[in-house]
């Protein structure tokens, strides 16, 4: 019963993160207008509006004007709901399911903004941290917080190094800002070990799906936050530590 609560709440949620990353993407109110189509503004009935159930049954088109809706909003309310399931079962109920989800949620946000807009949100970042920060004291005080956050800005400094260096080789920027603020959200919630992590595993799950973009269009502009985004929860919800991995490396 409770995975597919937490199904159900992770989609619904998931419907709601795609429209704060679109409006604020747009610099527009997350609070009004209401909820509507894009494309002939017709206002949204609550019916038209429940995850995944009112996409299938309208066939992804708009009820009023039948034009197709993006294939991306039941993508998003599908994914975020097993995420959602995921970390339950990971995590139990426990102050480490609040943690998940707050970071699988901002991960979501940040893909979806990343992908349609190329950007990352800095009002979105600075909101998770700042939610997890004030979860951080209430559950481990002051000296624990204090550990996480130096691992959050040791992550945002190495990702600084690693941009400064690409940009040195390739004569060009080689990282966006948001990438770099992306690793202190990181740090802050699997440490510094597991951030660095994020970037080879991101690079790994990247590169496949940047030379099938770059062969089949001529704009080369590839975002990798949405990639540091999956590899981070891919991370968060195996539950993998890095002890873990070194004993994998040394033991081989």
């Amino acid at each position: 019963m409770f995975y597919v609560l937490f199904f159900i709440l992770g989609s619904v949620m998931g419907s709601f993160f795609h429209v704060v990353a679109t409006r604020i993407s747009n610099n527009e109110s997350i609070i009004t207008p209401s909820s509507h189509c894009h494309i002939c503004n017709h206002k949204l009935r609550w019916y038209e509006l429940i995850p995944i159930i009112s996409y299938i049954i309208q066939g992804g088109k708009c009820r009023k004007c039948k034009e197709k809706l993006p294939l991306s909003y039941l993508i998003i309310e599908i994914v975020t709901g097993i995420l959602y399931a995921v970390c339950y079962h990971e995590y139990g109920f426990s102050a480490d399911l609040i943690i998940s989800i707050i970071f699988v949620s901002i991960l979501i946000i940040v893909i979806i903004s990343d992908i349609e807009y190329m950007i990352i949100l800095d009002e979105v970042l600075v909101f998770g941290s700042v939610i997890t920060i004030i979860f951080y004291l209430i559950l481990y005080g002051v000296d624990g917080t204090v550990y996480h956050v130096l691992d959050a800005a040791l992550a945002f400094g190495a990702m600084y190094a690693l941009k400064l260096l690409g940009d040195f080789m390739f004569k060009k920027e080689s990282l966006g800002g948001g990438d770099i603020k992306l690793m202190f959200f990181f740090g802050l919630v699997i440490g510094l070990p597991l951030s660095i992590v994020t970037i080879f595993v991101a690079t790994f799950i990247a590169f496949p799906i940047a030379l099938f973009i770059l062969f089949s269009r001529r704009d080369n502009m590839i975002p990798f936050g949405p990639f540091l985004s999956m590899a981070a929860i891919l991370i968060l919800i195996s539950g993998i530590k890095i002890d873990d991995i070194i004993n994998v490396i040394v033991n081989k």
